[in-house]
């Protein structure tokens, strides 16, 4: 891929550059900034080179319609006061917009268009939306890798008209990504957690023959130890998923690395309860698995302490209640304990993840943190993803 950062001559040439500025809002209000906060950095070495910025990004999933409510207008606010530079909201409608009405004050440096959603052609990757959006700059960087598993025409087709290049965000996502499958320090263990073994299936199996262990926690190793015949009471599983579980260990027979899973937990009866540990032949019909038990914390920590590499994706337990939130917080420590004398390479990706070790101020306590949701997922499945792809297109 083509980097930014080395090319010349950036003064006063028009940036079409695509970010993920896709955060919660609640009335009107942001409630996480972290991938803003993200994205500051290939702003300001924008500005720094002056050149003249067209931000295109969405907010939610409005369909190809105008919604009100997913408006960006109060992420330009945001990154206005961040950057300490005014930023002008183009809400007019984009196939009335020429390049020169962009930028008819001089001092306007950068641009935001109103959520490029809005616009049922962008989801449909429409070549002739995409052409009239590269009508608008001089060149395109995609710093968005987040929105990279997607075939939209800002983030794809969009570079078969302008020369196209990877932002500073999307490059370092990448590299960390890369060190977790293709430039591999071993021992390499992953932890994966989530409710549904079938959305990770795809992950374990490409993993497996890369990883020294792989780690299974959360609700998805309910169904492993169901499987192993044992009882999980009213913990949550996933239906029909007895053939994935067994291709997966069928998959384990030509490879060295070595799958874990629970072998005690924390049960209660409800959501609130306080926790009881208890072993896998003690479960009862009503007691619902909440969390890793101390027996399995120890032994994911003593593979930790002998990783050199960890790839953590999902929580061990229902973390919110502060009784079943043991696992994850002291898997978290595990690792940033060995982060601190750069003895581990760690990255952490899942929205659950990221809320967890946001929640105990350890965000900054990991090599990387990717916000980037299913491209990071689709990523580590080792499947193409097009606004990757598409970078290449360009020579």
């Amino acid at each position: 891929m083509n980097s930014i950062k080395d090319q010349k001559n950036l003064n006063k040439k028009k940036v079409l550059l695509r970010l993920d500025l896709n955060v919660p809002l609640k009335n009107g209000s942001i409630t996480d900034e972290t991938r803003i906060n993200k994205i500051i950095p290939i702003i300001d070495f924008l500005i720094k080179e002056q050149s003249k910025i067209i931000i295109i990004s969405h907010v939610g999933r409005p369909k190809g319609k105008v919604i009100t409510d997913l408006s960006l207008k109060p992420i330009c606010e945001n990154i206005e006061k961040k950057i300490n530079r005014k930023i002008r909201l183009v809400t007019e409608d984009i196939f009335k917009l020429k390049k020169e009405d962009l930028f008819k004050d001089p001092n306007d440096q950068i641009v935001f268009l109103e959520n490029i959603r809005f616009y049922k052609e962008e989801e449909k990757n429409d070549t002739k939306f995409a052409q009239h959006l590269a009508k608008f700059a001089d060149l395109y960087v995609n710093d968005a890798f987040s929105c990279s598993h997607r075939a939209h025409a800002s983030v794809s087709k969009i570079t078969e008209f302008l020369p196209s290049f990877a932002g500073l965000q999307l490059e370092i996502e990448i590299s960390a990504l890369r060190k977790v499958t293709t430039e591999i320090k071993k021992p390499i263990t992953c932890i994966i957690g989530g409710s549904k073994i079938s959305t990770k299936i795809g992950i374990i199996k490409n993993l497996i023959s890369k990883f020294d262990n792989i780690i299974i926690v959360g609700g998805m190793a309910n169904n492993i130890i169901k499987y192993k015949g044992n009882q999980i009471g009213k913990s949550i599983k996933e239906e029909n998923c007895d053939l994935m579980i067994k291709e997966i260990f069928e998959t384990l027979k030509s490879h060295s690395c070595k799958i874990v899973f629970p072998e005690d937990v924390l049960i209660g009866k409800n959501l609130k309860d306080e926790a009881q540990i208890k072993e896998l032949d003690n479960i009862k019909d009503d007691d619902i698995i909440l969390d890793i038990g101390p027996k399995t914390l120890d032994k994911i920590k003593g593979i930790i302490k002998n990783s050199e590499t960890v790839l953590w994706n999902g929580p061990a337990g229902y973390f919110e209640n502060p009784n079943f939130a043991n696992g994850s917080y002291n898997i978290a420590k595990a690792i940033t304990k060995k982060n601190k004398n750069n003895s581990i390479y760690s990255v952490v990706g899942g929205g659950d993840t990221i809320a967890l070790i946001n929640k105990i101020k350890l965000m900054d306590d990991f090599n990387f943190v990717s916000t980037a949701g299913g491209a990071f997922l689709e990523y580590l499945e080792g499947k193409e993803l097009p606004g990757i792809k598409a970078l290449n297109l360009y020579v």
